[in-house]
């Protein structure tokens, strides 16, 4: 018979740490489960090179809400490459600019 723990027993023994424990527990977690996966913009984004996206997919990437996308669209900040249907769609290229210009100083949309 096996001793492993099942998910929901962890779940229960994590609730019953003091908070400090529970917190000290989640950054030890995170940095041995995850901490080697330094990727760069390329290996995260990459696949989306020549992609298209719909105005709310563009205003997620770009972390502003729709409205706010929209005027950037009547405003001539970023225009529509292609129509599909009633969906106007976006160039991923021209959104990773505009992101740039938006958010000079991440690194990570270099």
């Amino acid at each position: 018979m096996s001793n492993a723990m099942t998910a929901s027993q962890l779940l229960e023994d994590l609730r019953s740490l003091p908070e400090t424990e529970r917190s000290r527990f989640f950054l030890l977690l995170a940095s041995r489960a995850f901490g080697e996966d330094d990727l760069s913009y390329e290996q995260v984004f990459g696949h989306l090179a020549g992609e298209l996206f719909t105005a709310s997919e563009a205003a997620e990437y770009l972390e502003i809400s729709l409205p706010t996308f929209r005027r950037y669209v009547r405003r001539g900040v970023i225009a529509p490459v292609q129509l599909l249907g009633r969906n106007q769609m976006y160039a991923t290229g021209d959104l990773k600019v505009l992101k740039r210009t938006r958010h000079p100083q991440r690194p990570d949309t270099a």
